[in-house]
């Protein structure tokens, strides 16, 4: 399964969701005068994971926030120059911090956020081993002319996306309080990136979407977000030494050797963890201590840049778990990040920012952490030690390693911050206690197929997105609708209606096969359901990417459903997709036309006359589609989102 997601936040920049929250700063303060009351913000994004690329890089311009009723829109954030890259890739449901803002008092309904979109300001790297039916080669860089990305507006040198988002509540901004909100970049949208390869052979021309991709979801509670590791130069220590103040910079995307940094002119106020004390590496002396405040190695820290792994608090602080310290940018950068491809004996290969799967040794000194920063004392404590900790990692999951040294072949670990633990794939044998996740790669070597865990019906998760109720025990969704859950707010038993919704499947025949129901979850440690072990506090059920197949039977229009029939290459039975046609939740359409190395995606409305013209016109046997959908206990795909190609050049992938 591919699925990805993303979050913006100003005071924290992360991928492109934005965040709202509070957030210490030095640079920034937390009221106004009476005249001009103001409310701190802080700004992040992120997203969600995805196996095909190692880099999805995107410059965000700006952010403003939209007033109730109209009005001008308030700026809150705008791009250092020169304008940092983002790589969402690493962001994976993990938040980046972009500034700290004063916001006058008042109520905002959206936020337009604003891309730039000349060439090569989006950047694309595959990763080194991509899921199977990827159009582009593993480790690829694309060049820009094979980039198009789409609604840019402008002139040549200063285009930009500008995009719009409206908010599922409005925002409250108060005077002297801090406040949240979350707007998702979901990668995983099937229109965020189209890729064109012609029959004959051609360049594949990769047309990048933003707008369809962008959506709010509200956080209730900052102190769970996971942070992003994020980088500084060290500026002040306080009289105290109960904090210090960091100038943030940014790593230059794609990544150079050595790698340098962006600077800023944001500052960030860090804590020491005074209850549970924070881990402090020097990497240039190879030392390690546990502070409770920087009064020890202040003193050291002038000239030198920092990895910080912090947590928020409720008052929206920033508190270090772990720093990592050098002299040299390049150091505390040349540590891998990125997303696990292959688990070993002794070994994790990571694919890093450019493409590059690199292999990092485990030894019985080597510590695994899992952020929870809900939970301070488990945020800062190991989970294991040694080799045997990585039967308990797959393919998918999302860390930061720190190596003994650097410069050392091959690399020894000696931390690994497991950020996100991702399982997913395909549904199997869902029961009240558990449920079976199975995911086939390329390399045959990284399948899985694991037993989950829901956590305990008592255990925390959440709050409703619509009502803000609280939730306990295991909630889902589907992808299509993340503001409709499923959990104890809403339903009397949310796994049982989960065990409904995941018993389909269908059947192409021939050499494709059965396919069923796919989702994802970002699993947890230790929950009481499923001690020392993973337990799953939510899955999302992700339309199911069908191989790109050809229309058997064309088009009809049954009342509030359409449907048509498809078959697939190696395949010996047609398979009924429906699409609904109730405005609202009408399944996404777009015609993707390539005419002269130029390919046009026109969303199609299938709650209108015209849009149901334009299927039933082009939707005829021979026409090439790609359909995602849930198979239904029928046979049927219920799909979300499907594309019907014309033009000169038809696909081959």
């Amino acid at each position: 399964m591919n699925s990805r997601m993303i979050r913006v936040l100003v005071p924290l920049l992360l991928a492109l969701p934005l965040f709202l929250a509070g957030c210490g700063s030095s640079n920034s303060s937390s009221g106004g005068s009476s005249s001009n009351p103001t409310g701190q913000l802080s700004m992040m994004v992120s997203d969600d994971p995805i196996n095909d690329w190692a880099e999805i890089g995107v410059k965000v311009m700006g952010i403003s926030l939209q007033p109730q009723g109209g009005g001008t829109p308030v700026v809150v954030y705008t791009a250092p120059n020169p304008v940092n890259m983002i790589n969402l890739v690493e962001l994976d449901q993990l938040a980046d911090i972009l500034d700290n803002v004063s916001v006058p008092a008042g109520t905002y309904t959206g936020a337009i956020v604003t891309l730039s979109a000349n060439p090569g300001d989006v950047a694309l790297t595959a990763s080194s081993d991509p899921e199977p039916g990827f159009a582009g080669t593993p480790g690829e860089i694309v060049p820009s002319s094979q980039i198009q990305i789409l609604g840019a507006t402008g002139t040549s040198g200063s285009l930009t996306v500008p995009l719009n988002v409206t908010f599922v509540s409005p925002l409250v901004v108060t005077a002297g309080q801090s406040g949240g909100i979350d707007v998702e970049f979901n990668l995983s949208h099937p229109a965020f990136i189209v890729a064109h390869t012609p029959l004959g052979g051609g360049p594949t021309i990769w047309a990048v979407n933003f707008k369809p991709a962008l959506r709010h979801h509200p956080i209730f509670d900052i102190t769970r977000l996971v942070l992003r590791h994020l980088y500084g130069s060290f500026v002040s220590a306080s009289s105290d030494s109960t904090s210090i103040t960091v100038n943030r910079v940014f790593p230059l995307e794609p990544p150079t050797n050595p790698e340098t940094s962006i600077a800023s002119s944001r500052n960030l106020t860090i804590l020491a963890d005074k209850a549970n004390g924070t881990l402090f590496y020097d990497l240039d002396a190879h030392t390690h201590s546990t502070i409770m405040d920087f009064g020890s190695v202040a003193g050291t820290l002038a000239g030198k840049f920092l990895r910080i792994a912090a947590r928020f608090q409720v008052d929206g602080s920033l508190v270090a778990v772990r720093i990592w310290a050098s002299s040299s940018f390049n150091t505390v950068w040349l540590n891998p990040e990125g997303h696990v491809r292959h688990v070993l004996s002794s070994n994790l290969v990571v694919d890093n920012e450019d493409g590059r799967p690199v292999t990092v040794n485990v030894d019985g000194n080597t510590q695994f952490f899992f952020r929870k920063p809900e939970k301070p004392s488990a945020d800062a404590a190991p989970i294991c030690t040694g080799t045997a900790c990585l039967s308990n990692l797959v393919r998918g999951f999302k860390v930061h390693i720190t190596v003994n040294d650097p410069l050392q072949v091959p690399l020894v670990a000696q931390t690994v911050d497991i950020e996100i633990a991702r399982f997913d794939g395909a549904i199997s044998a869902p029961g009240m206690a558990t449920f079976v996740y199975t995911h086939n790669f390329v390399d045959s070597s990284d399948n899985y197929t694991r037993t989950m865990f829901y956590i305990s019906n008592s255990t925390a998760n959440g709050h409703d997105p619509l009502n803000g109720k609280p939730i306990s025990g295991f909630k889902w969704w589907n992808f299509a609708f993340p503001t409709i859950v499923d959990s104890n707010v809403t339903s009397t038993n949310p796994i049982a209606d989960f065990m409904s919704a995941t018993g389909g499947s269908i059947s192409f025949g021939g050499s494709v096969g059965a396919v069923s129901a796919v989702g994802g979850s970002y699993a947890v440690w230790n929950d009481s359901a499923n001690p020392n072990g993973w337990a799953v506090p939510w899955s999302v059920l992700a339309p199911t990417p069908i191989p790109l197949a050809k229309v058997a039977t064309g088009w009809v229009t049954n009342g509030n459903i359409g449907d048509f029939t498809i078959t697939v290459a190696g395949g010996t039975n047609a398979i009924t997709v429906d699409a609904s046609l109730v405005s609202g939740s009408a399944t996404l359409v777009y015609q993707v036309d390539r005419n002269n190395g130029i390919i046009t995606i026109s969303p199609v409305d299938l709650s209108t006359p015209a849009g149901l013209n334009a299927v039933q016109t082009n939707l005829t046997t021979g026409t090439p589609v790609k359909v995602f959908g849930v198979p239904q206990s029928n046979g049927t795909i219920k799909a979300y989102v499907f594309f019907y190609f014309t033009g000169t050049l038809m696909p081959a992938s």
